[in-house]
């Protein structure tokens, strides 16, 4: 049986549908919003032995025939996942994977495909919805519904599910999701935007978007739905309360430690202890498995956490809740990179290298809207080492690609435009250590790297995360710059950046059911002052772009020419522009609009390609002087060769100051000779002058000046 719900959500109808297609899976919806199409679906099988977490699975795939185009590549087929498609899994995932009950562990798989894309409505927030109405009809037990929806912002007003053109125009691009009663997750780049209307925009998004879909949920439940039937498995609180009296009081005491691994060694050594107590060797079957004796001991370590927290004021590492651990920078410490910084806060350390590169150095992004080219790009990368551990290496995960995303888009606000500054930017951050927010760690070091550089960035940018812990009977404490264990055992991971003028990045990930409104300002707040603390101590080291560029990086010098000409400069088979390129080493890219950018890793080359490139497509000027060559000799005078393609006469009586009785006694063909121009008559015929420029040069002129001295 097919059922359908509609409504209009920020100016367009939003479509959900169930029964028509995908029916052998556990549930599936056909969401519709303007001519964009999403089928989202859930399928869900049995806990695996042994696994003590909740596997679940997000999957999500934009096929380019849903746009009407070919996949690029060889095959011509869809590959692996891009950029973009992995980022979107991750928006999906992180809001629903909180309100899955506690103690179910069955694996849950979750796939969303783009069938259909009307290139302006984005997919990835259709995709979130088209999820969460899969879970709201299949028997899985979910604790939603949850819906999703962007917010931008244009003339100072707030717009839900802003499309691809009014995005061009909006300082910020939000996307907020969560149930009827509050936000589990938040994503956000913007242009320095106050707090305040960060938190207004989340507001507005849930009342106006979030809330009203999960309106549509519940009715599509309500007709469509299966019954979930699940029920939790039986604790064994017997076997709880015995190691709780076993490990409680050493558990309390490791807490107390200052260092990360002088805990975290003292914690498994509880651990192995209490497995090798209940659990010994040569005991065929013994009463309780080893996963079940740690998830026990992991939970009274839990409870002590939070315990300590919330309601004693003691943080594992000692600190004060609203207190940011002790920071260090340097910049300019690797030799021969184009800008380096190493950031490190308390136990977390990242080492972030800027390079600068030429517009061949774009990389092209073939997306589901349109092909385009990033002039910046961030990549973190997270080796095990960071966290002293051994690991398989290989490509970036998913949350090396949604970190990365993150501190791009914090940085991305305060760069220069092309025209300003032509290069294209690629910042690496490599975490060499970490106990906490080692994204936002990276938002400083890119900071710093990408000053060192010589970037013309308009304000420095830091970044820090608040966490949370919180009880049942609504008490709860923020906790400024937040480590590991606070993090896992913790409620929130709410992740600010920005500059002195305003937010640039939020990432907000909660395991609890929601976080109000008024929590989220306060912790907006907090997360202000941290940042201010930071950019302090950033500022002491380098407060302001270096005023050059390293001397490693290549020169880049633009230069407008007439869009006629560019024939001329490029000349037959291209024999021209290569020319320039085999004498002075530098790399020219001709643009359709006349836009000439010209790259050397030699100032010198750069700067004499540059010369020749106005020699052979500037106009000729009256009243300057050219280097030309003598291409003919005539009785009257000297036909002499100043550009490519025009040359000018210099008559027998302007070839020297004395008297010349033959044109050849003073050049001959093949010469370079200094000469001015004198005029131009209305036919476009020029007229040079040896023994003006000679004059002129004995001034202290040079060729390509305007016969002035210099």
């Amino acid at each position: 049986m097919t059922f359908k719900v509609e409504r209009e959500i920020g100016g367009s109808v939003l479509s959900i549908e169930t029964g028509k297609l995908a029916k052998q899976a556990a549930g599936a919806a056909v969401v519709r919003y303007g001519d964009t199409v999403v089928l989202g679906t859930v399928v869900s099988a049995d806990p695996r032995p042994g696994v003590d977490f909740f596997p679940l699975t997000v999957d999500y795939r934009e096929k380019m025939s849903a746009a009407g185009k070919f996949p690029g590549g060889f095959f011509k087929r869809e590959g692996r996942p891009t950029l973009k498609e992995v980022l979107t899994c991750r928006l999906i995932d992180r809001p629903i994977r909180p309100l899955f009950p506690e103690g179910y562990n069955n694996e849950v798989q979750v796939q969303v495909m783009v069938l259909a894309a009307d290139l302006q409505n984005d997919p990835d927030v259709i995709g979130v919805v088209s999820a969460a109405a899969a879970l709201a009809v299949s028997p899985i037990p979910f604790n939603g519904p949850i819906a999703g929806v962007r917010v931008g912002r244009v003339d100072g007003k707030f717009i839900i599910n802003p499309t691809v053109a009014q995005l061009e125009y909006s300082d910020l691009d939000m996307v907020v999701a969560g149930h009827a009663d509050a936000v589990t997750m938040i994503e956000v780049g913007c242009r320095e935007l106050p707090e305040s209307v960060i938190a207004d925009a989340v507001q507005f998004g849930h009342e106006n978007g979030v809330r009203p879909i999960c309106e549509m949920l519940r009715e599509l439940e309500r007709h469509a739905g299966q019954p979930k039937t699940w029920q939790p498995p039986a604790k064994d609180t017997a076997l709880l309360h015995e190691i709780r009296a076993k490990v409680e009081a050493d558990l309390r005491a490791a807490k107390q430690l200052k260092g990360k691994q002088e805990r975290a060694e003292a914690v498994k050594a509880i651990y192995d202890r209490v497995v090798a107590e209940y659990c010994p060797e040569g005991l065929l079957q013994p009463p309780h498995s080893p996963e079940q004796v740690k998830a026990a001991i992991s939970q009274v370590e839990e409870q002590i956490t939070r315990s300590m927290i919330l309601d004693e004021g003691r943080r594992p590492d000692g600190r004060r809740a609203d207190e940011i651990r002790r920071i260090s920078c340097e910049v300019g410490w690797l030799p021969r990179v184009h800008g380096s910084a190493l950031f490190t806060r308390g136990e977390t350390q990242a080492m972030v290298v800027c390079t600068l590169g030429t517009a061949r150095d774009e990389q092209v992004i073939d997306d589901l809207i349109e092909e385009y080219s990033k002039k910046f790009m961030l990549h973190y990368n997270f080796p095990p080492f960071s966290v002293g551990e051994v690991r398989r290496i290989g490509s970036p995960g998913r949350r090396e690609i949604g970190h990365g995303a993150l501190a791009e888009r914090s940085l991305e606000a305060v760069l220069p435009g092309p025209e300003e500054f032509p290069y294209t930017i690629r910042v690496v951050s490599d975490i060499l250590e970490s106990n906490g927010s080692s994204s936002m760690a990276t938002v400083c070091g890119g900071s710093l790297a990408l000053m060192d550089a010589g970037v013309p960035v308009t304000r420095a940018v830091a970044g820090i995360s608040i966490g949370m812990v919180s009880a049942p009977d609504g008490r709860y404490r923020l906790l400024a710059d937040i480590i590991g264990e606070e993090d896992h055992f913790g409620d929130m991971d709410f992740k600010v950046a920005g500059t002195r003028r305003g937010v640039t990045g939020v990432q907000l990930d909660i395991k609890a059911t929601g976080l109000p409104i008024r929590i989220m300002r306060e912790a907006l707040t907090l997360a202000n002052q941290c940042r201010m603390q930071i950019l302090d101590q950033m500022d002491k080291v380098i407060s302001k772009p270096r005023p050059s560029i390293s001397q490693y990086a290549p020169r880049l010098l633009t230069i407008k020419i007439n869009p006629e000409k560019i024939g001329k400069l490029i000349g037959p088979g291209g024999k021209s522009v290569k020319a320039i390129q085999t004498e002075t080493g530098a790399t020219i890219d001709i643009e359709d609009d006349g836009t000439v950018v010209i790259s050397c890793l030699d100032a010198a080359g750069a700067e004499k390609a540059l010369a020749m490139v106005q020699r052979i497509t500037e106009d000729v000027q009256v009243g300057r002087i050219y280097e030309g060559r003598v291409i003919s000799i005539k009785d009257f005078g000297a036909f002499i060769e100043i550009q490519d393609g025009q040359d000018g006469l210099c008559h027998i009586s302007e070839l020297d100051d004395s008297y010349v009785r033959s044109v050849s006694d003073v050049v001959k063909v093949g010469d370079l000779v200094p000469v001015k121009v004198i005029a131009i008559d209305e036919q476009g015929r020029v007229k040079l002058s040896r023994k003006a420029a000679m004059k002129a040069v004995s001034k202290g002129a040079s060729p390509g000046s305007n016969g002035k001295e210099s």
